[in-house]
């Protein structure tokens, strides 16, 4: 199996808050060297013929670095729309149960990526069958290796929002928790 970079599911000029600028680096270069490098480790190893997931749970040093990377990449584009949306049904019933209110929750998720000191990924993973929690890795860490289920997550890489937003973490925060796909964060949950 070799991977290949997928293709958006917007337009590069849809988001509104990221540029055209930002997604042609952030998705056609580094997520493109990601993937490109994680073809070339697995060539010929043990791991050929595996999914992204099967090799970021089983693998170490610049194997697990690269497909984690892969993995978390296209994760994190998909968790994106241009569009205006508010999560629904069971989704918004667990935020509220979890975290309060959707306000509280987005408070709390835009403090934790703050604050994830240098490079990473801040997390909203599911725990248990009612359960949420935020979270944050550092590099290419995932929380599927620790055993939980990630349901949304924001890359808080520099590469992801430099372009943009300079060293205003912050402000990229707040305009990515309004252009959140909830559609696609409720597809992740599990029973």
């Amino acid at each position: 199996m070799t991977f290949a970079l997928p293709p958006l599911k917007y337009d590069k000029k849809a988001l509104g808050f990221i540029s055209e600028n930002t997604l042609n680096f952030h998705h056609g270069k580094h997520l493109q060297t990601y993937i490109d490098t994680t073809n070339k480790l697995v060539a010929g190893s043990n791991y050929e013929g595996k999914s992204l997931l099967e090799i970021m749970t089983s693998s170490s040093g610049p194997l697990f670095n690269n497909a984690a990377q892969s993995w978390n990449h296209e994760f994190y584009f998909n968790c994106l729309t241009g569009e205006k949306k508010e999560p629904t049904g069971k989704l918004l019933e667990m935020i509220n149960e979890n975290f309060g209110s959707l306000d509280e929750f987005k408070q709390k998720f835009a403090a934790a990526a703050v604050g994830n000191f240098g490079s990473g990924w801040t997390w909203l993973v599911q725990t248990g069958p009612n359960k949420l929690k935020i979270m944050s890795t550092s590099n290419a860490g995932n929380p599927i290796v620790d055993g939980f289920t990630p349901i949304l997550t924001v890359d808080v890489w520099e590469h992801a929002y430099y372009l943009d937003y300079q060293n205003r973490r912050a402000d990229y925060l707040k305009d990515f928790l309004e252009h959140i796909d909830w559609d696609f964060v409720a597809s992740q949950m599990r029973d």
